[in-house]
């Protein structure tokens, strides 16, 4: 795929980056990937993946912009209050980068839908905020062979992991890391704890980085790891992540 004129220019600063290139931009703009989740942690991913050119995203997202989502979820504006956060995404996506597609889902991830969504992109990122949506989606990658970029915010900290599982048999996966479902409000949420909305943008922009890294296989991937950031210290801790022999979900479909 040659790039247009146009395109040399838009991401010049881009193909400067001996990793990417002309090559790496063509694949950009070829890619396809799949954002769960346009609030905190899918605001700056999706921005910055369409910014980069990234050929086709699909939001999924079933909720509406709502007056208290504004302080982080950047996607969407005053003006869009109750609209479907998936179109407003799309609207506010088109805007910045025109010549990319952008899909707009505006319904609730499930095991009658996930797997066709999975397909749907060479990359899977989880921006979502709930664990039963995150275990899915850890099921539907693993079963389909694709690489899931996760991560998870509340007040000042985060985490964020790539899990290959479905590419490499080797690579933990989502519930190697949390085997079991946590008890009903047993874990505090953005609702009821608060969040600072900069925290999130630190780790939707650090997702969106790394699935890039995974459709044009540059740098290292996270795989294997765990980066817990709290900001309010400064800290970055980077831990390894082993497979669980008893995992339910890779190691049960591996035996």
């Amino acid at each position: 795929m040659e790039l247009t004129p146009l395109q040399v220019q838009r991401y010049s600063r881009q193909l400067l980056l001996k990793e990417i290139g002309g090559q790496g931009q063509a694949r950009l703009l070829a890619g396809r990937m799949v954002l769960v989740g346009a609030g905190g942690l899918g605001s700056p991913a999706a921005f910055y993946l369409a910014a980069a050119g990234v050929g086709r995203l699909v939001i999924v997202d079933d909720d509406q912009v709502e007056l208290s989502n504004l302080q982080r979820q950047i996607l969407h504006s005053q003006a869009r209050l109750g609209e479907p956060k998936a179109a407003s995404a799309a609207t506010a996506l088109h805007a910045l980068n025109p010549e990319i597609e952008v899909i707009a889902q505006s319904e609730r991830l499930s095991e009658e839908n996930v797997m066709a969504l999975v397909q749907q992109g060479d990359v899977i990122l989880d921006g979502s905020d709930n664990f039963a949506t995150r275990y899915l989606l850890n099921s539907a990658c693993f079963r389909a062979g694709k690489p899931l970029v996760s991560a998870a915010v509340l007040g000042f900290e985060g985490q964020l992991a790539t899990f290959r599982h479905g590419v490499d048999a080797t690579a933990p996966c989502y519930r190697c890391l949390y085997p079991e479902v946590p008890a009903a409000g047993a874990t505090p949420t953005c609702r009821s704890a608060g969040i600072l909305g900069g925290v999130a943008g630190i780790l939707g922009s650090w997702q969106a980085v790394e699935a890039i890294k995974e459709l044009l296989g540059i740098g290292e991937s996270l795989a294997g790891h765990l980066l817990l950031i709290n900001s309010l210290h400064g800290q970055i801790m980077r831990i390894r992540i082993e497979q669980n022999p008893r995992c339910p979900v890779c190691r049960a479909s591996a035996s």
